[in-house]
């Protein structure tokens, strides 16, 4: 945390009160545009055709589970995949850090599950040190990374069921998964924003490397 003052060069400009308010409608404005253009994206999502997965043995809390298995009874699910280890990825666990009450979704007959391929009992020892609500699965030993197509890495798949088959609609990785941060969008509102180098942000304003001030929320 810094206490340092701003160079007078790097502060937003100070205007009158009805100065501030013509900004901020222009700026409202164009945040109901982009929030417009996000309902459109959200609309072609829910047009995109289906591809039916196989069956994977999990392992989780309650011993192995298949991909089925993971829906709870549910129509959907919901799979964040979260890079092995230890040592953890930070910005997966940024992640699963913003996955808050599950009934939520519960109420919209959707599932979640976090999958990755480290061996369980590391799995667990984070979730518990975490103090993570979602279940956490490991894949360790089946090809559903691969079949994904994220491998190591991370990234987002969205599945539905029909009856006993299942099939994905939806995959995105990279900053695609930034939606399930609200740290992210909450920094995106202030002033100095994220404060990572890649940003358009006025000469002044503090920077540093992206994702190097990424912690897990114990190490800070």
């Amino acid at each position: 945390m810094s206490t340092s003052t701003l160079a007078a060069s790097a502060l937003p400009p100070v205007v009158t009160p009805a100065e501030w308010a013509v900004a901020a409608a222009e700026l409202r404005a164009a945040e109901k545009e982009h929030t417009r253009a996000g309902d459109a994206l959200a609309a072609r999502r829910r047009r995109m055709p289906m591809v039916e997965f196989g069956t994977y043995a999990f392992e989780g809390a309650d011993g192995p589970r298949t991909l089925l298995e993971l829906f709870e009874g549910r129509r959907q699910l919901i799979v964040y995949q979260f890079m092995p280890g230890p040592p953890w990825c930070e910005g997966c666990c940024m992640v699963a850090d913003h996955i808050g009450e599950l009934a939520h979704l519960h109420a919209r007959d959707t599932s979640i599950a976090v999958v990755s391929r480290s061996a369980y009992r590391d799995l667990a020892a984070l979730r518990a040190r975490m103090g993570w609500q979602v279940p956490f699965h490991s894949s360790a030993g089946n090809d559903f990374a691969a079949d994904c197509g994220t491998g190591e890495g991370f990234g987002l798949s969205v599945f539905l069921r029909d009856g006993d088959r299942v099939f994905r609609t939806y995959l995105t990785t990279g900053r695609g998964v930034e939606a399930l941060g609200s740290v992210w969008s909450f920094l995106d509102r202030t002033p100095l924003g994220r404060q990572e180098t890649w940003e358009d942000t006025p000469a002044g304003r503090p920077q540093s490397a992206p994702y190097q001030w990424w912690r897990l929320h114990d190490q800070y």
